[in-house]
């Protein structure tokens, strides 16, 4: 035992919400070299557009406290996920616990033949707003997965070129 909070110490909010958004991407690399680009939280600066994360707490591993602030002109962004499981080099928990995003997400490398690898990216987002966020969600969802599958096939494009990590 770490002492650093997991799924279990974070109670409600680590349970699956109502917003749900999967993006997948098969990348030409194994999967060793995947996870490690997909943990090196840092470096998703370089792929998820509009966004600078940084760890706050830890070294990225589990227990840290990840922060990723999106800014869009005038419009600030800020998710804080907390890692509560690392399987390298297949599976990193997260769960999100800031004051509008909360909720679990999962970041998933499977092994494919040729050195390949398929990247799923999948997150249960408790909404906000009560039954307006739940009647919003259906307008919101298919931006979301779009952006959240375009940052997906960048990071791929960036790690087979040996850009990341």
């Amino acid at each position: 035992m770490t002492g650093r909070p997991g799924a279990d110490d974070l109670g409600e909010v680590a349970q699956p919400g109502a917003g749900e958004i999967t993006a997948t991407v098969i990348v030409d690399a194994p999967a060793e070299r995947v996870f490690a680009a997909l943990v090196a939280w840092e470096r998703q600066s370089d792929w998820i557009p509009f966004t600078t994360v940084k760890v706050v707490e830890g070294d990225g591993g589990e227990g840290s406290l990840i922060e990723a602030v999106t800014a869009i002109g005038p419009a600030v962004l800020r998710d804080e996920m907390r890692v509560v499981r690392v399987d390298a080099p297949y599976e990193v928990g997260v769960v999100h616990c800031g004051r509008l995003l909360r909720g679990p997400g999962v970041l998933r490398c499977t092994p494919l033949e040729r050195n390949r690898t398929q990247v799923v990216w999948h997150e249960w987002f408790h909404l906000p707003g009560g039954a307006a966020g739940r009647l919003a969600w259906p307008l919101l969802w298919p931006g979301s997965k779009v952006s959240l599958t375009q940052a997906l096939k960048k990071f791929g494009r960036m790690v087979e070129q040996g850009r990341i990590p």
